[in-house]
């Protein structure tokens, strides 16, 4: 039994280790330097721009001077429209000189210029550079605009802005994403390079990482460990240590996590997601019950420990459902590469697996016990006359 103790250890840390290294990635998941085109257009030079999973491969040419691009990203819808544009006087959107790519009203993919007010691509007007070889062509979920910009003499950066909606007669979303599409080119250097919103990325993914692997995944193992490892009397007590450092792992973790999110609400002004806030608050103080109720716990012959135990696993799947559950709000948030949330599926997935597994094999175990010991009164493997809910921690 050891053996299957530590092996489940093992996979347990293998599984953890797997899904931080899944959420830490990018979240655009693809590279720039992977795509290509169906014209076979090449470009100089390529970024994997940080926000709404876009991508920009270009080329400068300072003789002219010119700047080509291929800007790359998926619509809000399949029906909705992406753009890219230069900002001569600033970084934001405002005052922006746009490309534009959406299904024209004949079912055609078009390429219109506008001057951004209002994004509103119904409005468009001629922008101040000269525009040529403009296209744009969709396929499987994501539209590409090509576009040849002549930019005047003695240029070496320029503001970039970009944006995707989902109908052409209304405003870009303000999510926090469409909000720091902006940033600015090196056309000398090839770099791109964010003018804000980097660092408050960095935390959004710190602070996903963090929940997922506490609330989503270490608290869903501790339970593991504890509902069905101590029905096998050789895990008794390695399953306690199990189930309490996991436990108290996940809290940890998820304070940090919790904490981090609070900092992002607070710099994040006019950003509500009113859902996620008040369930990641509910889980902090059920969380925290949780553990002070370790300190409150009865012995096991006291008369009150059955009611101790009714509290301890209700708190503890409450706290599981709503981590799952926030979990999956906060990929809504983030909105990262799909692959990201079937990651995490995957992750619970093998989790039930496991779950029903042992649930299996933990109930063969006591009936088998109970079969070959008929004359002695049956505990079940929670300690209490079988039930599995009052098992005893």
């Amino acid at each position: 039994m050891a053996s299957s103790v530590t092996s489940l250890s093992f996979l347990t840390l293998f599984l953890v280790f797997f899904s931080i290294s899944l959420l830490t990635e990018p979240a655009n998941g693809a590279t720039c330097s992977s795509q290509t085109f169906s014209n076979n257009k090449l470009f100089d030079s390529c970024n994997d721009l940080p926000h709404l999973e876009s991508y920009l491969h270009w080329t400068y040419n300072s003789s002219k001077p010119s700047l080509s691009i291929a800007f790359v990203a998926p619509p809000a819808k399949s029906t909705g429209w992406v753009a890219w544009a230069i900002n001569p006087t600033s970084t934001g959107m405002a005052g922006s000189q746009s490309l534009i790519a959406f299904h024209h009203s004949n079912g055609s993919l078009i390429v219109e210029t506008f001057k951004h007010h209002q994004l509103r691509p119904h409005l468009a007007l001629p922008i101040a550079f000269v525009v040529s070889d403009s296209s744009a062509e969709y396929s499987d979920g994501v539209m590409r605009i090509f576009a040849t910009l002549a930019l005047p003499v003695g240029t070496t950066k320029v503001n970039q802005v970009w944006q995707v909606g989902s109908s052409v007669t209304d405003n870009h979303a303000f999510q926090t994403d469409n909000l720091n599409s902006k940033g600015t080119l090196d056309l000398l250097k090839g770099e791109s390079t964010t003018t804000g919103g980097s660092s408050s990325l960095r935390k959004k993914n710190i602070h996903g990482v963090l929940n997922a692997v506490s609330w989503g995944i270490l608290m869903p193992f501790g339970v593991i460990f504890s509902r069905y490892l101590k029905t096998f009397k050789s895990a008794d007590p390695a399953w306690f240590y199990l189930h309490a450092s996991c436990q108290f792992s996940a809290y940890v973790i998820g304070v940090a996590g919790w904490a981090t999110g609070l900092q992002l609400g607070k710099k994040s002004e006019g950003v509500t997601y009113t859902g996620h806030r008040y369930i990641g608050i509910a889980l902090f103080c059920l969380a925290s019950l949780q553990v002070f109720a370790l300190f409150l716990r009865p012995k096991k012959d006291n008369k009150y420990r059955i009611y101790w135990n009714y509290y301890h696993h209700s708190v503890g799947y409450a706290v599981i459902v709503l981590s799952i559950i926030n979990v999956f709000k906060g990929f809504d948030m983030l909105d990262p590469a799909k692959k990201w949330r079937t990651a995490y599926i995957t992750v619970l997935i093998i989790l039930g697996a496991i779950g029903a597994l042992l649930e299996v094999i933990t109930w063969v175990i006591v009936l088998r016990r109970k079969s070959g010991n008929s004359t002695k009164p049956y505990d079940g493997p929670n300690g209490a006359n079988g039930y599995r809910g009052s098992r005893r921690v």
